[in-house]
């Protein structure tokens, strides 16, 4: 099946970072309504990750409904092949599961999940990455930061929780910060501070809380990032905009960090193959990188585009 465009997601692109991406007249009036949130995920084939992420959402919901807080969720099942949609379906019905046609991969299905998400009138959306198993109380405490925020007086904002890896007890995903000068183009994990939320730059998209105040403004995850660097983009375009992202006290739940082994940063590999690996989609697919470095890194952006090509092939880290 050949890969849809971007165009055919969504339409005629502006340039403007505050557009379409997510028009805010796509965006139904929220502001006014009964507390309603939408965790909006997308997934393929790995079908028990998928059904215990879910489990541990299932108390989440129960906790947030104790504080008049409705949670419903958006799925979209990429054209999984091991019963995911129907396993889904069956044990929580209160899940809507949509089935994707296999080339939409994370940032396009969340941008697929957000756009029905949108026919309910939520006045929070939640990104939940399939293989995150949350702590019991992890959205209420996303929830009492958000409100926490405002009560001293920030502007709508984007709050993100912090992940840890079972096996090691280490922090995994949540809050980044751009490194400075000519580094710009990388991002350093936060430790989040167990008392105080704190300010960030970017953020992994395993765990984060969008009001809808926020994307009335920044607008949605753009569909032109093929799978990554749609998170990054967002945090990004959410800074040019003056909307701040905060990074919740304290850890929300569980998830693997990913190995680099078997991947194009993998020096053992014979360069070749590291290069095939880069130009994929789950590597750095010259499309979106293209994207992310002409968006944000400044008049210089075609130094950073190239670089990491570059540093493959002549053996530096990129």
């Amino acid at each position: 099946m050949s890969e849809r465009q971007p165009a055919d997601l969504i339409g005629p692109m502006s340039m403007h970072l505050g557009a379409d991406v997510g028009s805010s007249d796509m965006v139904p009036d929220a502001e006014s309504a009964p507390a309603h949130w939408v965790v909006l995920m997308t997934c393929f084939n790995r079908r028990d990750k998928t059904l215990a992420c879910l489990h541990s959402l299932s108390p989440n919901r129960a906790a947030l409904a104790d504080e008049g807080v409705q949670l419903s969720v958006v799925l979209i099942d990429d054209g999984s092949q091991d019963g995911t949609a129907q396993a889904v379906r069956e044990a929580f019905p209160w899940v809507q599961v949509v089935s994707g046609d296999g080339q939409l991969y994370w940032t396009r299905g969340m941008h697929e999940a957000w756009t029905l998400a949108l026919t309910r009138q939520p006045s929070h959306v939640v990104w939940l990455n399939d293989d995150t198993l949350l702590l019991p109380d992890a959205l209420v405490r996303l929830r009492a930061c958000a409100v926490a925020l405002q009560a001293r007086g920030e502007p709508p904002s984007v709050v993100v929780g912090s992940t840890f890896d079972s096996a090691t007890l280490k922090r995994s995903y949540g809050g980044e910060m751009q490194r400075r000068g000519w580094r710009k183009s990388r991002f350093d994990p936060v430790e989040p501070d167990p008392d105080m939320p704190l300010r960030c730059d970017s953020m992994t998209g395993n765990l984060v809380l969008v009001p809808h105040a926020v994307w009335a403004r920044v607008g949605m995850l753009d569909p032109c990032f093929e799978h990554a660097m749609g998170d990054t983009d967002y945090a990004l375009r959410c800074r040019v905009l003056g909307v701040p992202v905060w990074l919740a006290p304290g850890f929300h739940g569980s998830c693997s960090d990913n190995d680099v082994g078997g991947g194009y940063r993998d020096a053992r590999l014979p360069k070749l193959r590291r290069w095939r690996l880069m130009l994929d989609r789950k590597g750095l697919p010259w499309r979106s990188w293209l994207r992310l470095t002409r968006r944000h890194m400044g008049w210089n952006w075609p130094l950073y585009f190239l670089w990491p090509y570059l540093a493959l092939w002549l053996g530096r880290s990129s």
